[in-house]
Parts: C-alpha cells; sequence; structure tokens
C-alpha cells in the first residue's frame, strides 16, 4: 500500500458493480497485483476504498470479478505496455 507521509491525502475512488462479487483497486500504489485494497460494496452496488496516496500523480485500475476494468469517471489516462489504457489520479 502506499506509503503514509506528512503530505499523504486521502483519496477516495468508487466503481458502480452492483453484480459484482469482487472489485480490486490495484496500482502503482499497490504494486499493482502484489497487494490489492480490496473495496467495500454499499446498497446501491456502488464500490468504494479511500487510501492515503502521497502527493503526485498515481496510476490504477480496477479488477472487477478477475477482470481488468477501466474507471469510467476518469478522464486521464495513459497507455499501458498490455495495449490498454491506466486511470491516473494526481494527489495534491
Amino acid at each position: 500500500m502506499a506509503k503514509q507521509t506528512k503530505n499523504s491525502k486521502k483519496q477516495t475512488f468508487h466503481f458502480s458493480a452492483p453484480d459484482a462479487t469482487s472489485v480490486l483497486l490495484v496500482g502503482d500504489f499497490t504494486h499493482w497485483q502484489q497487494q490489492p485494497i480490496a473495496m467495500h460494496k454499499d446498497q446501491a452496488g456502488v464500490w468504494s476504498a479511500t487510501v492515503e496516496l502521497p502527493a503526485g500523480k498515481h496510476t490504477y485500475r480496477f479488477m472487477v470479478d478477475s477482470e481488468w476494468r477501466d474507471d469510467p469517471e476518469c478522464t486521464l489516462r495513459v497507455a499501458n505496455p498490455f495495449g490498454g489504457h491506466d486511470m491516473v489520479r494526481e494527489a495534491a
């Protein structure tokens, strides 16, 4: 998980997947699949997780029932080496 420092900021990630049984947040701050963050589903089917991220840009994606998914809310994306895109979140 991201190293907490004085400059860390809480960031909340959301993903709507009412029918999913598992949603994981993975990114450069979790060493991708090495330390995924389990997200929690509310009654409306929206999964969320709040993490502390150091200031700067961080790339991430969601794993929904073991399948990679983009964040439809994220407009800033960068190409990844697998032919897809990673989402970018900037913690200020």
